[in-house]
């Protein structure tokens, strides 16, 4: 029986998808949104919300909205599904086997897809500094060229094209369609969408996902001469947008521009802001006239992961040979998120102090607390394995070893008061004088002599959930008691995962930023808490298969086989 097989034209190509790390994340810098519209772009349903969802849409209202606002006929506009929508139906409509598209790069992704999806050819060109490549282009038409693309400003890199571009290019292939890609005009500082239109040959495509901040609606349009409007009508769907997105874009466009200018001048500032910080770090920016900044460096995932850690979604370009050192980075246009992503980058790329927890990160805890929680439970009756207190760690919550081996006995039927279970619990990690504890079987985790390194560069912090005397007696026993500048112990606040000893540690060393070695889930959901970096480490006795997935949801940036293996990521 013969095997189903996909159409030459998708054959070799994966959907299209955005690499991202699991560390979860509440900010999202990575898509270049822009602002939430107002309420008021909702009340647009009104009364004829029921017909908008039984209806077939009309884009005709808006089409003739967009045609006056851009001073062109209506013949002269289709709105699309999105600017995506737009650029497909260009490549479908005059790309084909033998023809091609010279298409400068790096730049939008989704051009290759369109013109393989048509069975076009892409004659690539390289786009590597902040001018347009006018010349290397008209260089590569040949007369199979039926597309050229003037991405401007540019994604991913916010470079630009000027008017004089686009008149040479228009006027050197006028056989060809000269395609203005102007997603991200409202942050440039250069309009070329009438100067493009003075030539039959040339389209111009708009979003209003970006300045406009209407992603979710899928709504875009393209502006050309009435003949490749009809092109483009006839390679689409006939009703590809839907009612109720055209009646909130028609709403949107019916309330002005101000909010749109006053987002675009925000942006803008902290545009040249995060330029300057992100070369002051080190990395090698480009400027940009789009609503994000483009830099690169040659540890371009370890900072998307740090800034992931801290919460904070960037671009990376992962398996992307022209961008796999690359970062793109949305500027968020709210004050509030701006001095968030300012505090990330200054913890990541300068940080003020390194804080450790002590158990499982400095302190070897697998023959001592680990195994006091399984003979305390034992002298209840009930047997516990490693595996079991590995899991319980990982679940969170578990900063506190006597209330969790009183969890652990509750869940398998034994109820104990937790007085019963420290008393027991201490006299097996304490010992006494005829009996040694378990205590004594600790050691250090790495060799002090890194510790004084770390203790000249960085002031140095433990917060642990150890009593103060049993954290102090190991810090004085193991001769490192003197790098650290401040100790947070279980009597100065509350246990981690709150932020709040985190936060008191800081205080006490004086530092604005750092970041914080652990061991457990607790761990990174309090540095997370208190604006810090979460770095996670598996410790001796732990179980790596539950433990590593468990921090990096937490929000770990990186986990770590060993405090020394720090140093590959400090800057």
């Amino acid at each position: 029986m013969p095997k189903l097989k996909p159409s030459p034209a998708i054959t070799g190509i994966t959907a299209y998808s955005v690499p991202r790390p699991e560390i979860p994340v509440d900010l999202y810098l990575h898509g270049n949104e822009g602002p939430a519209p107002t309420d008021t772009v909702l009340d647009a349903l009104g009364e004829r919300g029921v017909d908008l969802l039984r209806d077939y849409p009309n884009a005709k209202p808006l089409e003739e909205l967009i045609a006056e606002r851009e001073g062109v006929d209506r013949e002269q506009v289709i709105v699309t599904a999105g600017a995506d929508d737009a650029l497909d139906r260009i490549c479908r409509a005059l790309l084909a086997p033998g023809r091609n598209m010279v298409l400068p790069e790096p730049t939008f992704v989704m051009f290759r897809r369109f013109a393989a999806r048509a069975g076009g050819e892409v004659v690539s060109v390289p786009w590597e500094g902040p001018e347009y490549p006018t010349e290397a282009v008209l260089d590569a038409i040949d007369d199979q060229t039926t597309l050229v693309a003037i991405v401007s400003p540019n994604n991913p890199t916010g470079a630009v094209a000027t008017a004089d571009d686009v008149r040479r290019i228009a006027e050197a292939a006028p056989h060809a369609l000269v395609i203005v890609d102007h997603a991200y005009v409202e942050f440039g500082e250069e309009n070329l969408t009438q100067v493009a239109l003075e030539y039959p040959n040339t389209v111009v495509t708009r979003t209003m996902s970006k300045a406009w901040g209407m992603a979710g609606v899928r709504v875009g349009y393209a502006l050309s001469s009435p003949q490749v409007i009809d092109w483009m009508h006839t390679a689409g769907l006939p009703y590809a947008v839907s009612g109720p997105s055209l009646a909130f874009v028609a709403r949107r466009l019916e309330e002005g521009d101000a909010r749109v200018a006053s987002f675009v001048e925000r942006v803008k500032e902290e545009r040249g802001a995060l330029e300057a910080r992100l070369s002051e770090a080190g990395l090698r920016v480009t400027p940009s006239q789009g609503n994000f900044v483009f830099a690169r460096t040659d540890d371009a995932l370890w900072v998307r992961d740090a800034l992931a850690g801290m919460g904070i979604m960037v671009r990376a370009f992962p398996g992307n040979e022209l961008l796999d050192d690359a970062l793109r980075i949305t500027c968020p246009g709210d004050e509030a998120n701006f001095e968030r992503l300012q505090h990330a980058i200054d913890t990541i790329f300068a940080p003020e102090s390194i804080l450790f927890d002590l158990d499982g990160v400095l302190a070897d805890v697998s023959q001592s607390y680990r195994k006091s929680i399984v003979a305390t439970a034992e002298s209840f009756g009930v047997e516990l394995t490693p595996e079991d207190i590995s899991e319980a760690k990982a679940a969170g919550d578990a900063n506190n070893d006597w209330i969790l081996t009183r969890r652990m006995l509750a869940e398998r039927g034994v109820e104990a008061s937790l007085d019963e279970v420290t008393e027991r619990f201490e006299q097996i990690y304490q010992g006494t004088e005829e009996e040694p504890g378990l205590r004594r079987t600790e050691s250090l985790l790495c060799e002090s002599q890194y510790l004084a390194s770390l203790a000249e560069r960085y002031k140095l912090g433990i917060v642990t959930g150890r009593p103060r005397k049993d954290a102090e007696r190991f810090l004085s026993e193991k001769g490192i008691a003197e790098y650290f500048g401040a100790v947070v112990c279980m009597e100065d606040a509350k246990l981690k995962p709150d932020p709040e000893p985190v936060e008191l540690l800081l205080e006490g060393l004086d530092a604005r930023t750092g970041w914080l070695v652990g061991d457990t889930p607790d761990d990174a959901k309090a540095a997370r808490g208190a604006r810090v970096l979460p770095i996670g480490m598996i410790a001796p006795g732990h179980d790596h298969n539950v433990l590593e997935p468990a921090l990096t949801r937490s929000g770990c940036a990186v986990v770590l086989h060993g405090v020394d293996e720090l140093e590959e990521y400090l800057p």
